[in-house]
């Protein structure tokens, strides 16, 4: 075979015909671009799989209540899916911002956000039970139930402690799920979607407790035109409400958002306040609009220290719950309401004050009994001393006493000594009171023509202060030597009245009555002491003594001092009388055990005397009523505010 020309091997480059230019080879993604795709490769089944637009959902006979119960292993996908389309997305943006890849990732990422809207949304609104601020407030505090309850417990104690159990382990569960959306959600940029869904049901849920408790937002006029008994109904609910809604209704919510939205401080700030704000500005307002707009009255002063002491005693927690500065405006109004309160008692305080200055009434109580001021003022004090931790707080304010004012007590009472609680405000505000009363009382007795009246009239009146004091909080309020001081004055009145009213009787017999006497001086005797006893039997018999206790101790002594003398007197001389059985009649009218009688009827009130207050006086007095008695307190109320402030309409 013939070989080819050498000139066909080597063809010259001139007759050659050009070649086409090599391909370039196919430029390598960047490293951020392959995250991107694998990222989306992995998310975009997870993310389509649970798209409310997809199949199952858009399947009208599929029905999946919620991702997360269900299916909480696919759950934890989706959020990894969408943790981790997000990290992709940050990684590609500084390098190509328009990379058709980050549109794909927005769109798959916009998707996953509704489906975890939905999720955020369902769980909050489906699982309102495991999300009511007491399981919220127990689960954040609780211990092991089963770690103190003793071995020997019963089936059904178990039984209970394992259904709280399994509550409040639900209720973890739910809140873990709702935190793990919230920062999934905020973190790629969704907290406004966020925020609001969770505040619309979450405040839903705090307005209507408020309002199950018995809280509601009342006018100005509302609250004006109220009758005390439903103004008074209305307070208790408050009163009942207040514990409540700060220990687990706020407190509960605030566990709730603080744990939901831990990933951000001022998400969780802001979500509280918004959902609590308006229930609390209701709760925290209401005494302040009870003191601003309601009528005045005394049995009202009671209920404002009761609002008074329930915001006080929960102001740590209030303070606490409410800390933040968006929250700030509750905290002011829960001052604003102690102050207003404070305010209105301390006014209250010296109108009462003056009412007793200023009581002018002459007419006498028959008996010598407890003048209506004694038991109404008493009544009262004694009341406002249960409230003498509140009541110290409101008057350490007050413009300390006149000087002479504090000589005064000082010569009354050991208050000037005394280093121990409560503070010496109150204790001296209190003292001046009761001495401001006294003083009025001593005033009245001299309106009796009877002076042995007036006596017995102090005596009453006095014995009436010192047993209030005696059984309530006065007695820690007074010092230790008021009571003993006050009780020898009774026992001088005590022993004025009886020299007055019965010394003659006791003077008509003889000083030795086992000396002989003739006929006719025993029966001068006789009739002496028959005159002295019947006159002082008809005229003491309108006497009443309410306290058991000083008409025990009179009605005793009177008879140690007639009894036995008259007794002698009787068995010697009765015998040597001369004259028929009637003349004997006529001149030995009273036995011992007649004298005895009268002495043990004494001082009941003479029902038939015609005197409307004596009689009233044969029942239960009124001032025996017990001193914690809210009831009893609102009986005298009306009777109360005519006698001091009548000329006010009834107010103070």
């Amino acid at each position: 075979m013939p070989r080819k020309p050498m000139s066909t091997v080597f063809a010259s480059p001139k007759a050659s015909k050009p070649s086409a230019p090599p391909s370039p080879s196919p430029t390598r993604p960047s490293f951020s671009e392959s995250v991107m795709d694998r990222t989306l490769e992995l998310a975009g089944p997870v993310i389509a799989k649970w798209s409310p637009d997809t199949a199952p959902f858009a399947s009208a006979r599929v029905v999946v209540t919620s991702l997360f119960p269900d299916n909480r292993g696919e759950a934890k996908r989706l959020i990894k899916c969408v943790n981790n389309l997000q990290q992709a997305m940050r990684l590609l943006l500084p390098e190509n911002p328009t990379s058709p890849k980050l549109a794909s990732a927005q769109n798959l990422m916009q998707t996953a956000m509704k489906t975890l809207q939905r999720e955020f949304y369902q769980l909050l609104s489906m699982n309102r039970a495991y999300l009511d601020p007491e399981s919220v407030s127990s689960c954040s505090t609780r211990t092991s139930i089963h770690s103190t309850s003793d071995s020997d417990s019963d089936d059904d104690d178990d039984e209970a402690a394992d259904s709280i159990v399994q509550v409040e382990d639900a209720s973890s569960l739910v809140t873990a799920d709702l935190r793990l959306i919230a920062e999934c959600m905020i973190s790629s940029g969704y907290a406004k979607e966020c925020v609001k869904i969770y505040n619309i049901i979450r405040k839903s849920i705090i307005d209507e407790g408020v309002y199950r408790l018995g809280v509601e937002k009342f006018s100005s006029s509302s609250i004006h035109n109220m009758d005390w008994e439903v103004l008074d109904d209305r307070i208790k609910k408050w009163l009942d409400a207040v514990k409540v809604s700060v220990k687990t209704l706020f407190n509960g919510e605030r566990i709730l958002s603080d744990h939901v939205f831990a990933a951000s401080e001022s998400i969780r700030e802001s979500c509280f306040t918004e959902i609590s704000r308006e229930g609390a500005m209701i709760l925290f307002g209401f005494p302040e609009s009870v003191v601003r707009n309601s009528k005045k009255s005394p049995e009202k002063a009671i209920r404002v220290l009761d609002m008074y002491t329930a915001i006080a005693t929960h102001w740590p927690d209030i303070k606490s719950i409410f800390s933040s500065e968006s929250s700030s405006t509750v905290r002011s109004q829960a001052i604003t309401s102690l102050a207003k309160m404070g305010q209105y008692v301390r006014s209250d305080l010296a109108e009462f004050e003056s009412a007793i200055l200023k009581e002018r009434s002459k007419s006498t109580v028959a008996g010598g009994a407890v003048h209506h001021l004694t038991i109404d003022s008493m009544n009262y004090l004694s009341l406002l001393a249960d409230y003498s931790n509140p009541l110290s707080d409101i008057l350490a304010d007050s413009p300390p006493p006149p000087a002479s004012t504090t000589s005064v007590l000082e010569s009354y009472s050991s208050l000037s000594d005394s280093g121990e609680s409560p503070a010496p405000t109150i204790s001296l505000r209190f003292a001046w009171l009761i001495l401001l009363l006294l003083a009025k009382l001593d005033g009245k007795a001299k309106l009796y023509k009877d002076a042995s009246l007036s006596y017995l009239f102090l005596a009453n009146n006095f014995q009436h202060v010192i047993t209030k004091v005696r059984t309530s909080n006065l007695k820690h309020l007074l010092g230790d030597d008021w009571l003993p001081k006050q009780e020898v004055k009774v026992r001088q009145f005590a022993a004025n009245y009886k020299r007055l009213a019965w010394g003659h009787v006791i003077e008509s017999l003889p000083e030795v009555p086992a000396i002989s006497l003739t006929p006719e001086e025993a029966r001068e005797r006789f009739k002496r002491f028959n005159a002295s006893f019947e006159q002082a039997r008809d005229k003491q018999s309108a006497c009443v003594i309410p306290d058991s206790k000083l008409r025990d101790d009179i009605k005793v002594d009177l008879s140690r001092r007639i009894l036995p003398v008259y007794r002698e007197f009787y068995n010697k001389h009765k015998a040597v009388m001369v004259g028929s059985e009637r003349d004997l009649g006529s001149i030995v009218r009273f036995s011992p055990e007649d004298v005895g009688h009268c002495l043990s009827d004494l001082f009941f009130g003479n029902v038939g005397s015609g005197s409307s207050s004596s009689s009233s006086l044969r029942s239960p007095p009124s001032h025996t009523r017990s001193t914690k008695s809210y009831t009893s307190f609102v009986g005298f109320t009306t009777r109360y505010a005519l006698s001091f402030f009548g000329s006010r309409t009834g107010k103070f």
